[in-house]
C-alpha cells in the first residue's frame, strides 16, 4: 500500500519523511527501501503517482517574533492578506491591527490598511500547518509612507545589517536616509532627498552582490564618503 505522508504544498526540511510505497519521484528526494525523504528545504509536491521537493533557496521562511516588511493585497471585514514575500500569505485581523476596539459594524478595515499599502509588522505566530498570523499593534509597526521599497535575498539581510548594526547604521549616516530592514529580504529607504535615497539603494545593492568578501565595509564607507 502507498501513502504520502505530507500534505501537497507543505513546506519539508531535510529528513522528513515523505511517502511510503512505490512512487515516482524526482528533484530534492532520496528512496530508502520504500520510504522517500526529503534532501532539501523547500515545497513537496504530490502530483499523483509522481512527488518532488521544489527547493526554496532564497525564499523566507517566517519565525514568530520576525519583523517583516508586508504588502497589503486583499481586504475582509475583519482582517487583511499580506504578501510578506514567502511561500506562505500572512494574515492580519482587526484585534491585532490596532489598539483600539475594532468594530465590524462601525468601522472599515479600508480606513486602517488598504489594498496596496507597505506595513511594517511582525509574525506573531507561525507553525507549518497554518498560514502566519501577523500583529501591527505594536509601537513603531503600522503603514510605511512614502519612500522606496527594494527586495534582497532573505539570507543577506544580516550582512546588511551588520555586526551590532555597525553596516546599516554607517549607510543611514552617510547617506541622511531612514531605512528599515525586513527580515523577510525587504528593505524601505526614506530620504528628504531622491538622490539620498538612490545612494542607499546602490550601497545596499553592493552589499548583496559582495557580501561574501572582505573589507566590505570599508568599500562602502569609501564609496559612500566620495559621493558626498
Amino acid at each position: 500500500m502507498s501513502k504520502v505522508i505530507v500534505e501537497n504544498h507543505e513546506i519539508v526540511i531535510p529528513g522528513d519523511l515523505l511517502a511510503e510505497g512505490e512512487y515516482r519521484y524526482g528533484e530534492g528526494i532520496v528512496k530508502r527501501g520504500r520510504e522517500y525523504y526529503s534532501t532539501l528545504v523547500g515545497l513537496f509536491q504530490d502530483k499523483g503517482d509522481f512527488i518532488q521537493v521544489k527547493g526554496l533557496k532564497g525564499k523566507y521562511i517566517p519565525r514568530p517574533g520576525d519583523l517583516v516588511i508586508g504588502k497589503v493585497v486583499e481586504v475582509g471585514l475583519t482582517s487583511w492578506i499580506v504578501d510578506i514575500d514567502s511561500p506562505y500569505t500572512a494574515m492580519l485581523s482587526a484585534s491585532n491591527a490596532t489598539e483600539k476596539r475594532f468594530d465590524p459594524v462601525k468601522d472599515d478595515t479600508k480606513r486602517i490598511f488598504n489594498v496596496g499599502d507597505v506595513i511594517l509588522t511582525k509574525i506573531m505566530s507561525f507553525d507549518r500547518t497554518r498560514d502566519p498570523s501577523l500583529i501591527t499593534n505594536e509601537r513603531g509597526l503600522g503603514k510605511l509612507r512614502g519612500g522606496r521599497l527594494i527586495e534582497i535575498e532573505a539570507a543577506h539581510i544580516p550582512r546588511v545589517i551588520g555586526k551590532k548594526g555597525t553596516m546599516i547604521n554607517m549607510v543611514k549616516r552617510l547617506t541622511r536616509t531612514q531605512i528599515i530592514t525586513g527580515q523577510n529580504g525587504r528593505i524601505w529607504v526614506l530620504g528628504k532627498k531622491k538622490e539620498d535615497e538612490l545612494k542607499a539603494i546602490e550601497s545596499i545593492r553592493k552589499i548583496e552582490l559582495e557580501a561574501h568578501t572582505q573589507g566590505l565595509t570599508d568599500r562602502i564607507r569609501d564609496m559612500l564618503s566620495n559621493n558626498q
